[in-house]
């Protein structure tokens, strides 16, 4: 990991950042994770997950998704975007570790993990919402960035107002809640800058098969 992408996050005390959005419930806790352990945190994840390029359908076409993905979880907490199915693996200690420090931050249980590797400016993902049915009605996601800052925008479904934007350091935690997903959208546009591989955890508490 290239040390300019963490140099922001050296110097800056963990503090609560609430984002002003009608309909949606958003905050971002800034340097939740130091420094030394997010570091720890994105080598260990870096080397050891099983990363894997999905394919998802779009316009008739079978595409490669722009970002290596893994899925970890309870037992048989599968779960479907886009077309994809993932089956979860089990739980690492280190995933356990950051799962019960960011589902006390966002007052919730989760049960699975979606982890994304965005490995530079070429990789990210388009708009969208997390309101698939196995996720329920108000969904609680909490979503951990690790490595190099990338820019996160959010919209209204209805396009009243203008997109929203903002940065996601290493070792923020974002966390959003209520009616969101189904009053808002978001992505992680790609970008023509120089910028080194983020690893996204997103935390979801998944119904699943039974």
């Amino acid at each position: 990991m290239n040390d300019d992408s963490l140099q922001g996050g050296l110097f800056d005390a963990p503090h609560l950042e609430e984002l002003d959005l009608d309909g949606a419930d958003v905050v971002i806790h800034r340097h939740f994770f130091g420094a030394e352990e997010a570091d720890s945190y994105f080598k260990t994840l870096h080397d050891d997950v099983g990363w894997g390029r999905e394919e998802t359908l779009m316009f008739g076409r079978r595409q490669q998704i722009p970002r290596l993905t893994a899925w970890f979880g309870d037992r048989l907490k599968d779960y479907t975007y886009s077309g994809i199915t993932m089956t979860p693996n089990p739980w690492t200690d280190l995933l356990a570790e950051i799962r019960d420090r960011t589902g006390a931050l966002a007052g919730t249980h989760f049960n699975s993990v979606l982890l994304n590797l965005y490995r530079d400016g070429r990789d990210g993902v388009a708009w969208h919402a997390d309101d698939e049915p196995e996720l329920g009605p108000e969904p609680a996601i909490g979503s951990v960035s690790l490595g190099a800052t990338r820019r996160f925008h959010l919209r209204p479904r209805d396009r009243s107002s203008e997109t929203v934007s903002v940065d996601l350091e290493h070792g923020d935690v974002l966390v959003m809640r209520g009616p969101m997903q189904h009053s808002w959208q978001h992505q992680v546009p790609k970008t023509a800058k120089a910028v080194g591989p983020r690893i996204n955890l997103t935390f979801r508490q998944v119904s699943g098969r039974q």
